[in-house]
């Protein structure tokens, strides 16, 4: 405190905050007299090593000085934004003995905010906190009072308390004041517990109270009871919330000049203070990630003290104020103590910066003498330089050996391309030898490289000759669609089915694989519905009786099945890249591969599956043919309908993003939606499927294509086909102009809860059906091992029991009947199998149960 002026310091974000109040002055034109009070911002200097002025502020206030007092300063949380802001109550004396409090803000723009104010017929004095809010919060004849900038109202917590020892936030139970008072007789208790208890024996007690949630909480979890009478001032180092147990760490001094560490409620370490009357305590982080614990004295002196070893670090004497944040910016945190001088007004000019490390300053030292000759600079630049050449050399041949291994990653996987290619157009390839591409042979040389070639060849061979209903290509925007279209009776036996395609040109430097996003499209014969999905889709469930006499009854439905799904719908399996690279070639050719599992029923298993590749056909692109217009997508007007090709349809969907939005409206009908599609958004429907429409309107929307289907006059679902979200936002706001407020769109994002229903049957019978059958091949072999030992007792067990019993022969062979029941019985239940075939019976059920999981999860999501 200096004369005339009063003086706060506080540290905040790593700046120092000096506030002042000036003297009063009488300013002309004004009523009265004007007190101001000025903030400063200070940051410390790196180059000087002192702290300088980087701005400052000033809020003036009506009254003598003598009448306006700072009573503390703290940085709180603002609960409009959630930043921590400085923060200052002020006093101010009215007439008739009341006294006005005001809590100012302090923003980045060293602009005051008045927050809150109320007024007192009582001065605050003790035990006065500030915390997020802000709110204010204090003690008065033993009762605990605060106020919030929320509700600007003085309350009164229901609690009697003779000192708070802290008060700070805690997970799920908000700002909780731990304080002391006269310990009390719990109901449950009788007198005599009573006066054994902890609180009994030394009168008083600790206990904490939520502001918020007005819940008791137990002081023992801080520290016991016992040292209620002696702790003088805590600080909480760790607080958190385990298995719904509060678990604190403490540190607290005490009126005896100690120091104890609490954890969990119980003393783990004490240390003697260098000096008397401690009061207060602060925690720092240094450099070195070390704790350390600073305690203030009331004769101004300070000491240090390590957590680790419970140590006396450092002490200082004449100390001001003490305050703990990163100054210099190194992400750690530092000590800084203000000391008192008489001779200088200034708060920093004498003062001291440290961790206990790499980092101590002091302003009685001159830096600028502090500087290293010119043959010490010297030396030490030749050992950085010599330090730095070892590391670019070492880096330099650490590039050298990726850029080699990269080198021959390449070679493979050209090699392999070219392999790829010769094997789909019926050509042999003869690898390069080892040596010649100085690599590791991974076989013998004696043996034949083409043998798998051979078996891949033998495959194909084995496929129809004409299994290509159609081969197709269409260029939509920057996109290239191929279309694969097989056919039908060839088509049921694949599965897992995906296009590649293939450049034909030998390139040295790229690979001639061409990236590819594959879908399928499936359009049944009414045209009702389209889908588009990246995998197989799963066909509409069909009953299914599980009371078969015979595998080959099973294998004949499954099939009879598989038949009537697959003739309800056409499937086209496409392939869609970016056509801007391969222009660049200005005309390419591609071969379009078909990779697939095929399917084929055996009398050991339901159905087995190979992986084949198959050469589907040829394409040929040129710039000039895209130039004309040769590939491209035409969707013209034809008498109220759109004229396009089944295959500019695929090609449209295939490049688009499928969104389905669920409409319910609840006051009305939904029949403005028509009116919508085909009026403002000049929709025609497809000559060939009359639910799916075109959007003709001009901008982005155009080449939208639409789905409306309404299942109640109050309830549809729309689907749209778009190129880009942004397409797909405008056509919401579009629709949400022509639906009434209440009506509700839902997104659904994996689909029609029907059609996932429906797939939900069929995963959940064919994981049924895989069951049976995998097992049904080791049930029928243990029944025909037992046929034969049934036979022979048959004429035992057709026979009467009574007539066994007549005579010694008839009751030993009644005896052996039974005992082969009993073999027969424990041989039903304990059969065994080899390995390999638990294997690939757990990996079929897998498998089953994992797509099962999965339409559980989008059905879920739905």
């Amino acid at each position: 405190m200096i004369l005339g002026e009063q003086e706060q310091v506080l540290s905040y974000n790593g700046e120092v905050l000096i506030f002042q109040l000036s003297k009063t002055k009488h300013v002309e034109g004004a009523a009265g007299k004007i007190t101001k009070l000025s903030v400063r911002r200070m940051v410390f200097d790196r180059d000087t090593k002192l702290f300088i002025q980087k701005s400052s502020g000033l809020f003036s206030m009506h009254g003598n000085h003598l009448e306006i007092e700072m009573i503390c300063c703290s940085c709180t949380t603002d609960c409009r934004s959630g930043i921590i802001l400085p923060c200052i109550l002020m006093k101010k004396k009215k007439r008739k003995n009341v006294l006005k409090y005001l809590l100012l803000l302090l923003h980045s723009s060293n602009q005051f905010e008045q927050s809150f104010h109320f007024k007192l017929d009582y001065e605050l004095k003790e035990d006065i906190r500030l915390f997020t809010g802000p709110s204010v919060l204090w003690r008065h004849a033993n009762k605990l009072y605060y106020i919030s900038s929320d509700a600007c109202t003085i309350l009164s917590a229901p609690v009697q308390l003779s000192s708070i020892v802290w008060a700070g936030e805690i997970e799920d139970e908000g700002v909780v004041v731990l304080g002391i008072r006269t310990a009390c007789l719990p109901e449950s208790e009788d007198e005599q517990e009573f006066s054994t208890s902890d609180g009994a024996i030394w009168g008083n007690e600790f206990f904490g109270y939520a502001i918020e949630t007005h819940k008791m909480i137990t002081g023992t979890c801080f520290m016991p009871h016992a040292y209620s009478r002696v702790v003088s001032s805590i600080c909480v180092c760790k607080k958190e919330v385990l298995k719904k147990q509060l678990r604190i760490s403490v540190v607290a001094v005490t009126h005896k000049n100690q120091l104890i560490f609490f954890q969990d409620g119980l003393p783990r370490g004490v240390c003697e203070l260098p000096c008397e009357k401690p009061c207060s305590i602060k925690t720092a982080v240094t450099s070195s990630n070390d704790l350390l614990f600073i305690v203030s004295f009331a004769s101004g002196n300070t000491c240090a003290i390590w957590r680790d070893s419970f140590q006396v670090a450092s002490k200082w004497q004449k100390v001001k104020s003490v305050l703990v944040d990163d100054f210099i910016g190194s992400g750690t945190e530092q000590m800084l103590l203000l000391f008192k001088d008489d001779s200088s007004t200034d708060v920093l000019s004498t003062f001291r910066l440290t961790d206990f490390g790499e980092i101590n300053y002091a302003s009685d030292i001159n830096y600028k003498d502090d500087v290293p000759t010119a043959e010490g600079f010297q030396e030490n630049g030749l050992l950085t330089i010599q330090a730095l050449e070892t590391r670019l050399q070492a880096g330099y041949t650490s590039i050298r050996e990726l850029q080699h291994h990269l080198r021959l990653k390449k070679k493979v996987i050209l090699e392999s391309c070219r392999a790829l290619t010769d094997l789909v157009q019926e050509r042999s390839h003869i690898p390069p030898t080892a040596k010649k591409e100085g690599l590791v042979s991974l076989w013998d040389d004696t043996e034949n490289p083409l043998h798998s070639l051979n078996k891949e060849a033998s495959l194909i061979s084995k496929v129809p000759e004409h299994f290509i209903e159609k081969l197709w290509q269409r260029v939509v925007g920057d996109r290239l669609v191929v279309g694969v279209e097989l056919t039908e009776p060839f088509n049921l036996s694949l599965s897992d089915v995906s296009l590649s395609l293939v450049m034909d040109q030998d390139f040295t430097l790229i690979s001639p694989i061409i990236e590819c996003q594959n879908k399928i499209i499936t359009l049944n014969k009414a045209f009702s519905a389209l889908a588009i999905s990246s995998c197989q889709i799963e066909p509409p469930p069909k009953k299914m009786k599980l009371d078969f006499h015979s595998k080959s009854d099973l294998k004949k439905e499954l099939h009879k099945r598989s038949l009537k799904i697959q003739l309800d719908g056409a499937k086209t399996f496409i392939a869609v890249t970016s056509l801007s690279p391969l222009l660049a070639f200005h005309s390419v050719r591609c071969t379009v591969l078909l990779h697939a599992k095929k399917q084929k029923h055996q009398s050991d298993s339901l159905q087995k599956s190979k992986k084949i590749t198959l050469l589907c056909g040829k394409i040929l692109l040129s710039l000039e043919d895209i130039s004309h217009g040769k590939y491209s997508v035409k969707m013209l007007r034809d008498n109220g309908y759109c004229a396009g090709s089944l295959e500019d349809i695929l090609a449209v969907l295939a490049v688009s993003i499928r969104f389905s939005f669920q409409i319910v409206s609840s006051d009305c009908t939904l029949a403005p939606v028509n009116s919508w599609l085909l009026g403002e958004m000049e929709c025609t429907p497809f000559k060939e499927c009359h639910d799916n429409l075109f959007c003709h309107k001009v901008g982005n929307l155009h080449g939208t294509v639409l789905n409306w289907t309404l299942k109640t006059p109050f309830e549809g679902v729309l689907t749209l086909f778009c190129r880009n979200l942004t397409v797909l936002f405008q056509c919401l706001h579009s629709l949400t102009r022509v639906l009434r407020p209440s009506s509700d769109i839902k997104l659904l994002r994996s689909g029609s809860k029907d059609i996932l229903t429906d797939q939900l049957a069929l995963a959940l019978e064919k994981e049924v059906l895989i069951s049976r059958n995998c097992f049904s091949s080791k049930e029928n072999k243990s029944e025909n091992s037992l046929t034969l030992a049934n036979e022979t007792g048959k004429k035992i067990g057709d026979a009467p029991v009574a007539s066994f019993l007549d005579s010694e022969e008839g009751v030993q062979q009644f005896r052996k009947k039974l005992q082969n029941e009993r073999e027969e019985s424990v041989l039903s239940m304990n059969q065994t199998m080899n390995g390999a075939l638990y294997q690939e019976i757990a990996l079929k059920i897998a498998e089953a149960q994992l797509h099962s999981d999965m339409i559980v999860w989008r059905l879920s999501k739905s």
